[in-house]
């Protein structure tokens, strides 16, 4: 028998330890659950192996402080981060969330030199630059999650909006993750129509807003933390279309190398995710709004990423 693939999950809080488990009960990967807090990724690995039984999976998950066990990881979820705390200037945040990122990305690399890395750490599209920067690794390699959770808050809203299921809408958003990102509306269908046939103008702006403003509001409402379920089933149908090379077209932050009139800069474009990470980005045809909007979204992470190289210098 073959053995499964290792798939490693780094950082066990919300994000990770349901990333851990969304993998657990795929019953297809060896998962590996990697955290500096001593006795969390253990406590969490064990009771995700203890689902096991009922759920029907047979996944090993081992939880550990320490890199050693992650040799030969096919794919790596980084999830490490730090939230931004009261008073904490984003400078701050950005310094703190890039050295955890860089010795993250070191420790993978130096033990899984074939590794694809998909990162979920914010602010995303410098975390990209950053394992990009550190890790030597090919650009295909290095993959940001961010659009295929900005896209499904999307997809989730104009299903409410129409009635539908939330499977049969289709929606593409490009461009940073936040204030910066660019929905598509000219590429977002229901059931193959276009769903600006469907709705107003009105409601499909306010729709676009709420999804712009997708986690914000989730933090809002939680109070103590921020989303997770969403955003782990976002990077593990990543991780599934890379294992299974099911060559789909998903909204990534990559690097751009002449793309889309970007050249060298992290954003998120449609790209085609299979056995080799980041296989090809696809150009969508742009109105210029559309193209400006994205040329201000990759100017934002040219300032981040100039702003991170000095802090790291």
């Amino acid at each position: 028998m073959m053995a499964r693939p290792k798939i490693t999950v780094v950082g066990a809080g919300n994000v990770g330890g349901t990333t851990a488990q969304r993998l657990a009960e795929k019953n297809l990967y060896d998962v590996v659950l990697v955290d500096i807090a001593q006795g969390v990724p253990q406590g969490k690995a064990l009771d995700i192996s203890q689902a096991g039984p009922v759920c029907g999976y047979s996944t090993q998950v081992l939880g550990t402080n320490a890199y050693t066990e992650t040799a030969g990881s096919s794919i790596a979820v980084i999830t490490s981060g730090m939230p931004r705390k009261p008073g904490m200037s984003r400078d701050e945040l950005l310094a703190t969330n890039a050295k955890i990122v860089k010795s993250v990305v070191s420790e993978l690399v130096s033990r899984s030199p074939d590794i694809i890395l998909i990162l979920v750490t914010n602010p995303l599209d410098a975390m990209v630059h950053v394992a990009r920067s550190v890790s030597g690794l090919p650009k295909s390699r290095i993959i940001g999650m961010a659009g295929v959770l900005d896209s499904a808050r999307m997809r989730t809203f104009i299903a409410a909006e129409l009635n539908v299921p939330a499977t049969e809408v289709q929606a593409m958003v490009l461009g940073g993750h936040g204030d910066t990102m660019v929905p598509l509306p000219r590429y977002t269908t229901v059931r193959g129509r276009p769903v600006s046939e469907l709705m107003s103008k009105e409601k499909l702006d306010a729709i676009v807003k709420r999804t712009r403003d997708g986690g914000a509001e989730i933090v809002g409402l939680l109070k103590t933390g921020s989303a997770f379920y969403a955003p782990s089933a976002s990077a593990v149908a990543m991780v599934e279309s890379i294992h299974k090379d099911e060559k789909q077209v998903m909204p990534c932050a990559v690097v751009c190398d002449g793309e889309y009139g970007l050249k060298d800069v992290v954003v998120g474009v449609p790209v085609k995710i299979g056995r080799g990470g980041a296989e090809q980005i696809l150009e969508y045809e742009l109105t210029s709004d559309e193209r400006a909007a994205l040329d201000t979204s990759a100017n934002a992470v040219r300032d981040l990423c100039r702003t991170v190289d000095r802090l790291m210098a």
